[in-house]
Order: C-alpha cells, then structure tokens, then sequence
C-alpha cells in the first residue's frame, strides 16, 4: 500500500487527505534532483579547488621533479660558467703574459652567434622562455669553449717556439757598460736642436764613435742604411714574435740588408749621423708597431740594482741627443 499524505485544512479545521497531481509529483522530484545536483556542484568545485585528483597528483609530482632538475641544471651550468671564466683569466693573464701574447679580447671571447629568428622553434610553448635561456646559456658556453680551445691552440705553438722565442726578445742593452752609458730615457724630452719638449722614443747611450753595437736579439736585418728622416746610418731588425728594434746614428754598418743576426753579434758602430749632437745610439723597441719604453727589456744581463740604476736615469727629464 503506497504512502498517504494529510494535510490540515486551517479554514474547516480537519485533516484532509492530500491529493497530488501528477505535477505536483514531478516538481517534488525535479526539486530533489536540483538538490542534489546543486550539492554535487559544491562537494566537486570544493573538491577540486583543495583537493588533486590521482591524475593531476601525478602532473604535479611530474612538474615538481621538472622545476628540480631544472635547478639542477642552472645550477650545473654557474659552475661551468664560473670554471671557463676561471680558464679565461688563467689564460690572458698567466699563459699569455708569459709568452707574451696579447690577452683575447672579451668581445672576441662573448661574440654573438646566429640571428634572433636562432630560437623561433622554442617558441609557442607554455615554458618558452625558460627552454630559450637554458639554450642561450649552453650556446654562449659552446662559443666560449670554442674560443678557449682556439687560443690554446695558439699557446701550445708558442710554447714549442719558446726557445727561439726567447732568443728573439730583445733582452740586452745594446753597448757595452750600458748602465753608465744611459744619457737620455724613452718620454718627453728636451730636443737638442728645436729646444722644444717633443717625445723621445728610445733611449741614447752616448758612447765614443766606433763603439761597437750589438743586436739585442735574433733576428732578420729589415733595413741597413742611411735614413732621410734625421736617424742618419741605421739599422732596422725584426725579431719576429711582434717585435722589432732600431739603432740609429751609426757610424758604419756591419749588416746588411736581409741578413740574419744572433743576439750579440756586432751590427755596426756608434756614430753621429743624421740629427745628433755628439756621438751615440739610439735604440727603439717597437712591439706589434707601436714604439715602447727599452727599458723594459732591459733584464737580460743585468743585476737588480742595475736594473734600478738604469731605471732611475732614464727616467729623468733632460735634453736628449737626437
């Protein structure tokens, strides 16, 4: 027997016996069903607003674990980067000096490669940028090691060359008892002729005419003769290595032109040629072109306080000799 409802009449005051309508029904069910479609709504969004699914639980273990290794990697890749700068500053400031070789320059060394269409296929992903910067920071650490590779490439060659290349630096002073010799030093001095301060790129050993002079270096003879531009008799010598010498003022030559010298060896004599006021050498050291202090290399056959010496009195501001 199905279930009957009553009601009570407020007006005649009895219980009466409810009588549903089909309708009636239908709304009390499609009540229910809103009810509970409401409540499945809320338990869902409250469900999946604090709460994983197993499958979104395992994406996010999965991006989790990504997001790790990819520190891992940054991580990896500050301590390549700090290693090859490490290598770099070894290079340039320890191999480099010892060969005497000119340090790479840093745009050389972080020089762009490819254009800006070089990662358009990374493009269009959800982690575009963080891909193109890993890709950009192992393309710059190719280039760099390609770099390094290169220039030691370079040191090993000079390293094999040591030898002569120490021979061929020049190292000595270019007369004899040139430490009392030393009359005017590399700078600004007083022209003897113009009376005027002008740059004086070398250094005058003044010396009695016939003083024999010595080649402070090996090397190849470029120029032997007299010069038009106040040098007089002179001798030009490439060492090769990015460096050269000049002796000027001779009285006579003893080289000639294209001969190979040894350090050492006599080249010709001190004289007054060209514009000079009294008998003496100058002598210029010019490195990958430009004209440097001799005193420099100055090291080869004296001892410290010699060396000094002959620092000190090249260093003072005087009239020079030519």
């Amino acid at each position: 027997m199905g279930k009957v409802d009553y009601q009570f009449n407020t007006k005649t005051l009895s219980v009466e016996k409810v009588n549903e309508t089909l309708w009636d029904k239908l709304k009390k069910v499609l009540r229910i069903a809103l009810a509970g479609l409401v409540f499945s709504v809320i338990v869902l969004i409250i469900g999946y607003t604090f709460f994983d699914s197993p499958k979104e639980h395992m994406l996010r273990r999965e991006i989790n674990q990504y997001e790790f290794q990819h520190q891992i990697m940054h991580e990896r890749l500050d301590k390549l980067t700090s290693v090859l700068e490490d290598i770099q500053h070894r290079d340039d400031q320890i191999y480099r000096v010892i060969f005497e070789a000119d340090p790479i320059p840093r745009s050389v060394r972080e020089a762009g490669h490819g254009g800006s269409d070089r990662y358009s296929d990374l493009e269009g992903y959800d982690n575009s940028e963080l891909i193109k910067e890993m890709h950009q920071r192992l393309d710059k650490i190719a280039r760099q090691l390609y770099v390094q590779s290169k220039s030691y490439d370079e040191v090993f060659e000079m390293a094999k060359n040591k030898a002569d290349m120490l021979a061929s630096i020049p190292a000595i002073i270019p007369v004899e008892r040139g430490t009392q010799r030393v009359v005017s030093g590399f700078g600004y001095r007083i022209h003897p002729v113009y009376k005027t301060m002008r740059m004086h790129t070398g250094v005058d050993f003044s010396a009695p005419t016939g003083t024999p002079i010595y080649a402070t270096g090996n090397g190849v003879v470029k120029k032997a003769g007299r010069n038009r531009h106040g040098y007089g008799i002179m001798v030009r010598i490439d060492h090769g290595y990015g460096y050269e010498t000049l002796y000027a003022h001779m009285s006579k030559l003893n080289v000639q032109n294209g001969q190979e010298v040894q350090r050492g060896e006599i080249i010709g004599y001190v004289g007054s040629t060209g514009i000079s006021t009294a008998p003496h050498l100058h002598y210029e050291v010019i490195r990958n072109g430009k004209k440097v202090n001799p005193v420099s290399y100055f090291y080869n056959d004296l001892t410290p306080e010699e060396f000094e010496y002959i620092i000190e009195k090249a260093s003072r501001v005087n009239q020079s000799l030519s």
